[in-house]
């Protein structure tokens, strides 16, 4: 969604009458864009990528179709197999999706999105789905209610993603958009050169730093999105940073070495006064054990380490598991 925001202001100023769609539930897909959404206007035209345009015609009829006044339209799409196969989708499935005036949706939302800022929206559609009040809440905001909880739980897992709630009033659709992983090598040469690809391909934003004073910098500047990977086995670099990152909250903290460097930095840490529960945050040695050889395969094993923890999994074969797969 984030970029449709340019789209979305320049319609806005134009007073352009146009929509916003994108799923309350889905059925099926397979693996899909969680933040997939799509701007339309009666007269066909689209703008952005909601399951390969596959429904982008018939969701142009459903806005073309929405009564004045109305501020929201729920309508259902569905394709076969072969259709989706023609599409290039892995499979067929089914969706509601939820076609709302433009106008109807918060102007700070796109302001925010532009911005790069981790926030959430919140939209309430009545018993008829022909109502809906959005408002948004940033990642910063105190929740008080089951939704804003919600999103704030969706907020941090540092991926965007959506969720539906049912209550006595109606549908709430909270959709979140954290700030993307931003992703703090200490150290420099070809693993963190991968690194920094491999984080490029998942729309993660990486820096390289050179020593510790850059290093406590650049977290602080990116505190609610940082992750720490440590490729340096300097002493006066690596324990410092370390113990930076933990005191800053940082959601992942990870440090590349043998067993042996592991526990000079775990001495060292515990010589800083960091207890066992901060250690514990530590991810050293780095990495899922994937078998990693290569930089290659390494900075796989590292990022999909990264993965795992911002959304709260641990990296264990999907057949080994239970639920949803693409929850």
């Amino acid at each position: 969604m984030r970029e449709l925001a340019e789209t979305a202001r320049q319609w806005l100023s134009e007073g352009r009458t146009a929509f916003l769609a994108r799923p309350v539930t889905e059925q099926g897909f397979g693996p899909r864009e969680p933040a997939g959404a799509l701007l339309v206007d009666p007269r066909g035209e689209c703008v952005g990528s909601l399951y390969r345009g596959v429904f982008d015609a018939e969701l142009a009829a459903e806005a073309a179709a929405v009564p004045e006044g109305a501020t929201a339209r729920v309508c259902e799409v569905s394709v076969g197999a072969a259709e989706a196969a023609e599409a290039r989708l892995t499979c067929g499935g089914h969706a509601e999706v939820l076609v709302q005036p433009l106008a109807s949706v918060p102007a700070e939302w796109w302001e925010l999105l532009g911005e790069g800022a981790g926030v959430a929206l919140v939209t309430r559609l009545n018993e008829g789905a022909d109502r809906a009040e959005s408002a948004v809440v940033r990642a910063v905001d105190a929740p008080a209610t089951d939704a804003e909880r919600r999103a704030a739980e969706l907020l941090g897992t540092r991926r965007a993603g959506r969720d539906a709630l049912y209550g006595e009033s109606g549908l709430v659709l909270i959709e979140a958009f954290p700030s993307a992983p931003y992703v703090v090598i200490c150290g420099g040469g070809e693993l963190a050169e991968i690194i920094a690809r491999q984080a490029g391909l998942l729309d993660w934003e990486a820096v390289e730093v050179a020593d510790a004073a850059e290093g406590r910098r650049v977290l602080a500047a990116h505190r609610d999105a940082a992750c720490l990977v440590v490729l340096t086995h300097d002493p006066e670099f690596d324990v410092p940073v370390l113990r930076f990152a933990l005191d800053q909250g940082i959601p992942y903290i990870g440090a590349l070495g043998s067993r042996k460097t592991t526990a000079r930095r775990r001495e060292g840490l515990l010589a800083e006064g960091v207890t066992e529960a901060g250690l514990a945050r530590v991810h050293g040695p780095i990495g899922l054990d994937l078998g990693a050889r290569t930089p290659a395969e390494t900075a796989m094993a590292i990022c999909a380490e990264i993965l795992g923890v911002l959304g709260g999994r641990n990296g264990r074969a999907m057949r080994d598991t239970e639920g949803p797969i693409n929850a």
